[in-house]
């Protein structure tokens, strides 16, 4: 009896359910107008650090990414603490050795903001193989905070994608699968310098447009054709519809990149068997494949 007990009993995190009262235009307005207060400089490369290539800012956000999902954190720390770092360089040359140590820190606050129980500085400390100390971190923290003058509290896309979904005439199904696939999008976007230029908005209505088309689904639904869909984001979120087109072809373009590279990783790191092979999911935007 004890050890059915002991079965039964499941951890589970409690969170908070979307409130509906705030999926409505008056609060979206607010967030466009909001969002270009939280964007980074697009050319702090060139204008403000001396040590830090862009190719060391992709090694820490796959590095970045990796440990949310380890620690299954929420879907919106990855892209927010993507922000905060980029934000951080806008104003602050950085040495690359502390890098690392940024996007640990990045992580920490993140995830204070949006987690029920947020990353602690010791289990961050030891994905970094313990070359940072837990005071290092709390350090580097007052000093991200104080840079970004307390403003936490960025948009990212996915705080758009719940928007639009609310707004679109489709099955609870369809928006979750949708939102599922549109959500690995911002998470791949988040790590590539070239989108820094995107406002979260345009990288949300562009994630969503490449998840509807990954999926076929404008084939059964003429909501979700192409330029039903594009026509509809576009006036949304109040951009020119070229935008948008441009912005969902760069991201399925970077998911194309992205697969190509998984695929020569696998190929030189380990001969595939036949029993790997038949497993490969053929849906072009299958979170599985998306092996950054």
């Amino acid at each position: 009896m004890e050890h059915q007990l002991l079965c039964c009993e499941v951890e589970t995190i409690r969170r908070a359910y979307l409130d509906a009262n705030l999926l409505n235009d008056r609060v979206l307005q607010t967030m466009l107008k909001a969002e270009e207060t939280c964007s980074p400089s697009v050319s702090y490369f060139k204008c403000v650090q001396k040590e830090i290539l862009p190719y060391m800012r992709k090694i820490v956000a796959t590095w970045m990414l990796e440990v949310c999902e380890e620690q299954k954190c929420e879907e919106e720390v990855f892209p927010l603490a993507m922000n905060y770092l980029d934000r951080f360089l806008s104003f602050e040359p950085l040495k690359k050795s502390r890098l690392q140590l940024l996007g640990a820190t990045c992580m920490f606050v993140a995830s204070k903001m949006k987690e029920t129980i947020p990353l602690t500085a010791e289990k961050l400390c030891i994905y970094t193989d313990n070359s940072i100390r837990p005071d290092e971190l709390l350090q580097m923290e007052l000093l991200l905070v104080n840079k970004l003058k307390w403003n936490l509290a960025a948009m990212t896309p996915h705080d758009f994608i719940e928007h639009f979904l609310t707004k679109m005439p489709l099955a609870e199904d369809t928006k979750q699968i949708i939102r599922k696939h549109a959500q690995t999008f911002v998470a791949l976007c988040a790590t590539d310098i070239k989108f820094i230029s995107n406002p979260p908005s345009m990288i949300a209505a562009g994630s969503v447009v490449a998840a509807v088309q990954g999926l076929h689904l404008g084939n059964t639904n003429t909501f979700l054709s192409y330029q039903c869909l594009t026509h509809f984001l576009s006036q949304v979120i109040k951009c020119d519809p070229d935008c948008l087109r441009a912005c969902q072809e760069q991201i399925e373009s970077l998911l194309e990149s992205s697969l190509r590279q998984a695929q020569q990783h696998n190929v030189s790191s380990e001969t595939k068997t036949v029993e790997d092979e038949a497993d490969l999911s053929c849906t072009p935007t299958d979170v599985r494949d998306v092996n950054i």
